[in-house]
């Protein structure tokens, strides 16, 4: 089965490179539907490293995928960097590990993060972080299935962000990314040879937060937007014919309940879009490229908006959205939910989370559970995974409450 998974795998690979304007898409569709059925046509849009999408730790990982507008800590800078600048402790570090594919039986197939955040005062964050995605071992074969050798394929992003109040209620931030794929480096297809993609990109994000008081009871609301991963297109060859890496748009809110010193809850809700072009079979100047793919990263942007071929109803189906509660007891037990959904015309994932968390002294630890609710696989079906927390502040002997997160 191992094998099998893998060869699939370099197929994908490979086609991704290959595909030219004949056989990117075999449906039919008119307006974004089936001439004939009258259903949605399946047109998911597809980008390169994917991994930058994957939501790195268990906290969020638990609450439906929401992460915009919680409560910052060192897992921040994924959905929105610009919270970290209303972090209640001077400096945390968070590590992640993500089994991937493991219902399949693969046990060295996994995303590992390790991120945190320092304060350089009252005002101003800085954070880092270090994706790095394992697919495991593969042993490379050619058409006539005879052996070409192994490989490790593994994907890595380096990121390096700042984040500043403006008011007392209002942030911004900003990351820097490198992003490294190397998924067939040193094998060929036909006589292209396959190389290491290299991309660079940044991530704009705001923040909004304010006391509200509800029903005699103190709450915070805070209103998140983030662009993440816009950056410079990825190849696997030295072809022109480039791909999108995942651009997003997000914008997330979260309303927290302080019922008494001992009780809180957190409601949150997310919508992400691609800020990538919708696939189309056009290559209206016959060069073997489609036109979408033809596109700057800038104009992707901004055609990602309006270009779908159902118009506007379809763009409605390219959002995603994720909800999630959050209950802390004593602010060293929570217990979390969360629910994801996304149109079955792009992608179709649907799913149920569950998780725990806990802090004790320096220490934090959330756990995370998925259940699926459709036929669909999931890499993470019936997966636990988990995050490591460190309060450094408790390490250096403060007496700060820790804080809700």
């Amino acid at each position: 089965m191992k094998k099998i998974f893998y060869s699939l795998i370099l197929t994908t690979v490979c086609s991704m490179i290959t595909f030219d304007a004949s056989g990117q898409f075999s449906f039919d569709c008119e307006n974004g539907q089936h001439p004939v059925t009258g259903e949605d046509c399946v047109n998911t849009i597809i980008t390169a490293v994917p991994f930058l999408r994957i939501v790195p730790d268990a906290r969020s990982g638990a609450m439906g995928d929401v992460g915009i507008a919680i409560s910052p800590d060192a897992n921040a800078a994924h959905f929105n960097s610009s919270k970290l600048a209303f972090a209640e402790k001077d400096f945390g570090v968070s590590v992640t590990y993500t089994p991937w594919l493991r219902a399949l039986g693969l046990q060295d197939v996994y995303l590992a993060y390790l991120t945190g955040y320092k304060q350089i005062d009252k005002l101003q964050t800085v954070n880092f972080g270090l994706r790095y995605f394992s697919l495991g071992s593969i042993s490379f074969t050619d058409d006539n299935g005879q052996p070409l050798g192994d490989g490790r394929p593994n994907e890595f992003e380096i990121n390096l962000g700042y984040s500043r109040q403006l008011t007392e209620k209002f942030a911004v931030g900003i990351n820097g990314k490198f992003i490294y794929s190397n998924l067939a480096s040193g094998q060929t297809l036909g006589d292209v040879e396959i190389t290491p993609g290299t991309a660079g990109a940044a991530d704009f994000s705001f923040t909004y937060k304010t006391p509200i008081q509800f029903s005699g009871n103190k709450t915070n609301l805070t209103v998140g937007l983030a662009v993440t991963n816009l950056g410079t297109k990825i190849s696997y060859t030295n072809s022109i014919n480039k791909d999108y890496i995942p651009a997003n748009l997000g914008l997330g809110a979260a309303w927290e309940f302080q019922i008494d010193d001992y009780n809180s809850f957190t409601f949150a809700m997310d919508i992400n879009k691609l800020l990538v072009p919708t696939p189309t079979n056009e290559d209206s100047d016959g060069n073997g490229i489609l036109d979408y793919k033809e596109e700057s990263m800038f104009s992707g942007v901004l055609q990602s908006f309006g270009d779908a071929p159902g118009g506007g109803a379809e763009e409605l189906k390219e959002l995603m959205y994720s909800i999630g509660v959050e209950y802390w007891y004593d602010k060293q037990f929570a217990v979390r939910a969360g629910y994801f959904t996304e149109h079955r015309s792009k992608g179709n994932r649907k799913f149920f989370t569950v998780g725990l968390g806990l802090k004790y002294n320096i220490f934090g630890l959330n756990f995370s559970y998925l259940v699926p609710t459709t036929n669909q696989r999931n890499p993470l079906d019936n997966t636990l995974r988990f995050s490591l927390l460190f309060d450094m502040d408790a390490l250096s002997g403060s007496d700060d409450e820790l804080p809700v997160n």
